[in-house]
């Protein structure tokens, strides 16, 4: 195994380098957000497109018609916010590999060669990884709570008044929620290659990850509705046995 290529600093040294990465990260994050806030009325299609019928998700489960879902903004300000929360969502999302491979960057040099190349395959799988669960949540999650919540009614004349801040509040934490989860494949591949964790270890703790994960479902899901739920959580379980799967291929080829 190779020496790390640089001599240790100090922790001022450190600490310069570790701000001038996240200066860059703030800045390219911030120039994807004014770029997204400028895109309004892209990013106001995007939110919107779950409440219409015609949505690609209703249509190849061929849901139901249930007519177009209405939001309301109920304070002054309530617009501008999703405005912002929408743009700064997008925003990170654009600029989330230029992050990884800058933090990557920041670690490398304390890091011997074949480390080095583990990372950036964990950075790079995590970074897709998330975007795959962002995309789950918007495009199969999302819109099946949102028509489970909407065509809910406790009778008695009550008219549903959705605002738009609590809709797209809903949206932007199932998705990010869902994001992190995704992360579970390449979190267990790092932490096969670091001998943290063990396939069989896993196996055994099914039940209880059962468990964990029908929780985290309740959690991600503000609904009570269990096919809603089974929805998210079946995905969840799917990682998890990826994640099983791939710490095996990882102690196959730790023994070769």
């Amino acid at each position: 195994m190779r020496e790390r290529d640089t001599e240790p600093g100090t922790f001022w040294d450190h600490l310069d380098a570790l701000r001038g990465c996240l200066l860059k990260c703030l800045a390219v994050v911030a120039a994807g957000v004014v770029v997204a806030f400028c895109l309004k009325d892209w990013l106001m299609e995007l939110l919107m497109a779950p409440c219409h019928d015609g949505f690609i998700t209703y249509r190849l489960l061929h849901l139901s018609q249930m007519g177009e879902i209405r939001l309301i903004g109920t304070q002054l300000t309530e617009q501008l916010m999703v405005h912002v929360l929408m743009a700064a969502y997008v925003g990170l999302l654009v600029a989330l590999p230029f992050v990884v491979w800058q933090l990557a960057r920041f670690v490398a040099p304390g890091l011997y060669e074949s480390e080095r190349r583990h990372l950036g395959v964990a950075m790079a799988w995590g970074a897709l990884m998330f975007y795959v669960g962002t995309a789950l949540s918007y495009i199969l999650l999302f819109p099946l709570t949102l028509r489970f919540l909407a065509g809910y009614s406790l009778g008695g004349g009550v008219e549903a008044l959705i605002s738009v801040r609590s809709y797209a509040e809903t949206l932007l934490t199932m998705s990010l929620a869902m994001g992190l989860v995704a992360e579970m494949p390449a979190c267990s591949w790092l932490l096969g290659r670091m001998g943290l964790l063990r396939a069989r270890w896993m196996r055994l703790m099914r039940r209880q990850a059962m468990v964990a994960i029908l929780v985290a479902a309740a959690i991600i899901t503000p609904t009570t509705d269990a096919l809603t739920m089974a929805v998210v959580a079946l995905p969840i379980y799917g990682l998890y046995e990826a994640s099983i799967w791939v710490v095996v291929m990882t102690e196959r080829r730790m023994k070769l």
